[in-house]
C-alpha cells in the first residue's frame, strides 16, 4: 500500500485517536444492530429519522460521529432512549457506583443493565423486548414500594 492510499486501510491509531475510531465503530455497530432487531432498512430508518442515507450509512461504518441531534433523531426512529444511544456514542456514562464500585442489588443502575440486555437479545421481537421490560418493570417498582 503506497503512502497516499485510503487511511481506512492503515493500521488503527494507537493512544487517543485509535480509542474515539474504536467508539466511533461501536457507535456505528451498535446503530446497525438494532436497526436490524426492528427489522427496518436503511431507507426506512433514513425516512423515519429525517437523516440522509448516506450519511447513516456512514454512521453505522464508523466514519463519522453524529451529532447529539441526530443521536435522538435515530434513538426515536428505533424506539430506543437517547441516552442509550448518548451512552454507546460515550457522550453520556453510566452512573458511577458508591466508592469500591459496590452496588446493592435493586438500584438504578441495575435496572438500566437489565433492561439494556433485554433490548441487545437478538433472539427477541421488539414486542417482546417491551413486554418483558414491562413485566420486569412492574416488580421491580413493587419491590421499591416495598422498601419505603
Amino acid at each position: 500500500m503506497s503512502a497516499t492510499g485510503p487511511v481506512a486501510d492503515a493500521a488503527p491509531p494507537s493512544g487517543p485517536a485509535g480509542v474515539w475510531a474504536a467508539q466511533r465503530r461501536a457507535l456505528g455497530s451498535f446503530i446497525r444492530d438494532q436497526r436490524r432487531l426492528a427489522r427496518l432498512s436503511l431507507r426506512q430508518l433514513s425516512a423515519l429519522s429525517h437523516i440522509s442515507n448516506p450519511y447513516l450509512s456512514q454512521v453505522e461504518r464508523g466514519l463519522h460521529v453524529p451529532s447529539v441531534r441526530v443521536l435522538q433523531a435515530i434513538a426515536e426512529a428505533l424506539d430506543l432512549s437517547a441516552e442509550t444511544l448518548l451512552e454507546q456514542a460515550g457522550l453520556v456514562r453510566d452512573q458511577v457506583g458508591p466508592p469500591g464500585g459496590s452496588r446493592s442489588r435493586g438500584e438504578p443502575d441495575d435496572d438500566r443493565t437489565v433492561e439494556r440486555a433485554v433490548r441487545a437479545d437478538r433472539r427477541l421481537s421488539h414486542a417482546q423486548k417491551e413486554a418483558l421490560i414491562a413485566v420486569y418493570r412492574s416488580y421491580t417498582d413493587r419491590d421499591h414500594e416495598d422498601d419505603r
